[in-house]
């Protein structure tokens, strides 16, 4: 029995699991519940007050269906799965967003299922009337724009555009989040349920807004249409055209009812037939609905909705006092940020004009001593430099001396050196006439020694003749004859120490002219070194040295020279 009766209480309850366009919620329900039960507790769990948009919609085969609240819901054609699923959506649509929508949370769910059947293409929207509302959903999501923090390539994850604009152009996602955060960026200072209801606001004009659509016929044999149900009224599409109805029926011109055999014949009567009944009414139930809210809104706000009203307006005037609260606390906050952001820049700047200073203190510091050094050195090498160029004066000077020395001592030498040639080209002049003068005297010796013999001959002649004579001429002619060669000899003699002399002086004479030549080259060559020693003493030495003293150098050989010259 306590088995049985736990099976039973198990009974009791079922399980539902309601989907809203941002969160999932699992009730345990009763089985005696009704639709208008669970639906109440959805609304109350979310904080709804305005319900009569919503309702709890389920999928019953190939379409869906609204639970009923006046049926228990275990009753209705729902499924038989643990939990059973329903979606949480607006069934009715209002006709100005900015007029009937009260709450935020109202508006929030709406903005979420317009945006979702946009990106579907359940409604048509054109691309740049698109890449506006991406704009105002980026607002609504990331608030203000912040360049520093929206960096490019922060919208790659989101979903904002639908597929059949991404394909008409081609561009890259990258030229699609330029385009979108051009508009975002302007959106500044709109706040969430601002940026929403821009949204909304911009999504009801487009010709697919609100618009349920079934498949009908007007009798059984006729083409098919599309039936078009909204806040409006009742619509007649073309099955290939859903954007412009070819008639359409206002909600002020129709009286909904079953048609029934007592129907009056003064209304006109608008039939259609469609390929299920559960759409048959399904469709009736928008009617009703939507009629029901057409003549609404006409007529005098209930209490409840004026309070809701009056209480949405103290929110938004409660909410508008605290943004512009917290507006100023950020404006402040912002401001107090930068000032310190500016302090904390100048402290850094301080900061580093101090250690800058210090270094450049130290380097002041590091400087002075340098420059201390330098002097000292400078200083020291200004002493130096004052004697070398008292030493270069007196080497100057010195220089000059020799330098005049040594024009003097050439001078000398080439006088001496023309005397000398002028000597040689006497000894020459005289050699050559004693030359010539030998020549004379060995041609008057031939020509003695020619007689003598012509003589020998004539007295060997004579001899032969006359004994005696001979005898006597000869003892005579032979005094004579060794007369002459007595004196042919020591001429003879003379002449070859003569020309032996000469000979000797020639030689000394033409050894003291090399001799002489080659001191001169020497002079010369020492003349051009201590030429060029000068010069390279008045490159190096500081230009204000105006002289210098020049030590005495040897002379060259002059007194050899000259006692050669008067040897």
């Amino acid at each position: 029995m306590s088995i049985l009766g736990l099976k039973k209480k198990q009974a009791k309850t079922f399980k539902v699991k309601v989907s809203t366009m941002d969160a999932e919620m699992e009730f345990s329900c009763e089985v005696k519940w009704k639709g208008k039960d669970l639906f109440d507790l959805v609304c109350r769990t979310i904080g709804l007050r305005e319900t009569w948009f919503f309702g709890l919609r389920y999928t019953v085969k190939d379409t869906y269906a609204w639970l009923k609240p006046d049926k228990q819901v275990l009753d209705q054609e729902v499924p038989k799965d643990s939990p059973i699923t329903f979606h949480f959506l607006a069934k009715f649509f209002p006709e100005k967003v900015e007029d009937e929508l009260v709450q935020e949370i109202t508006q929030h769910l709406f903005f979420l299922q317009v945006k979702k059947q946009i990106l579907d293409e359940e409604i048509f929207c054109s691309p740049e009337a698109s890449v506006l509302l991406a704009s105002y959903a980026v607002q609504a999501k990331y608030g203000d724009y912040d360049p520093n923090f929206h960096k490019p390539g922060f919208l790659a994850q989101d979903e904002l555009l639908p597929k059949r604009v991404l394909m008409q152009y081609q561009m890259t996602p990258d030229m699609w989040e330029e385009k979108i955060t051009a508009w975002y960026a302007e959106h500044r200072n709109i706040t969430r349920d601002e940026a929403e209801m821009e949204y909304l606001k911009i999504a009801q004009d487009l010709e697919m807004y609100g618009v349920s659509y079934f498949s009908i016929t007007q009798n059984k044999r006729d083409t098919e249409l599309l039936l078009g149900v909204d806040a409006q009224g009742l619509h007649i599409y073309s099955p290939n055209n859903k954007l412009s109805p070819n008639k359409s029926f206002p909600w002020r011109h129709l009286t909904i009812k079953r048609q029934t055999l007592n129907d009056n014949i003064g209304y006109y009567i608008f039939k259609f037939y469609s390929s299920q009944l559960r759409v048959n009414k399904l469709i009736l139930q928008l009617c009703i609905g939507n009629h029901d809210l057409f003549m609404r809104r006409r007529k005098v706000d209930s209490i409840e909705v004026q309070q809701m009203k009056a209480q949405a307006k103290e929110e938004k005037a409660r909410k508008k006092v605290e943004r512009q609260i917290l507006a100023r606390e950020k404006q402040m906050r912002e401001e107090a940020e930068r000032a310190k952001e500016e302090m904390e820049h100048r402290l850094f700047q301080l900061q580093d004009e101090a250690r800058m200073a210090n270094e450049a203190l130290l380097r002041s510091e590091e400087t002075a001593d340098l420059l201390a050094e330098k002097a000292q050195i400078a200083e020291e090498e200004a002493k130096l430099l004052a004697h070398k160029a008292a030493e270069a004066e007196h080497e100057r000077q010195r220089l000059e001396v020799t330098a005049l020395k040594t024009k003097e001592e050439k001078r000398l030498m080439e006088q001496k050196m023309r005397e000398a040639e002028q000597l040689a080209v006497k000894l020459v002049e005289q050699s050559e006439r004693r030359l010539k003068e030998a020549d004379h005297l060995k041609q008057d010796l031939n020509e003695a020694k020619d007689a003598e013999r012509r003589a020998k001959q004539k007295l060997l002649e004579i001899t032969k003749s006359t004994y005696p004579v001979m005898l006597t001429v000869d003892m005579a002619s032979s005094i004579r004859m060794d007369f002459k060669d007595s004196d042919m000899k020591r001429l003879s003699m003379e002449i070859e120490r003569e020309r032996l002399e000469y000979m000797e002086k020639s030689k000394h004479l033409q050894d003291q002219l090399k001799e002489l030549k080659s001191e001169i080259e020497s002079l010369k060559l020492e003349e051009q070194h201590q030429a060029g020693l000068y010069s390279l003493r008045s490159y190096t030495e500081p230009p204000y040295i105006p002289h210098s003293n020049v030590r005495n150098t040897p002379k060259f050989g002059v007194s050899r020279i000259y006692s050669a010259g008067v040897h």
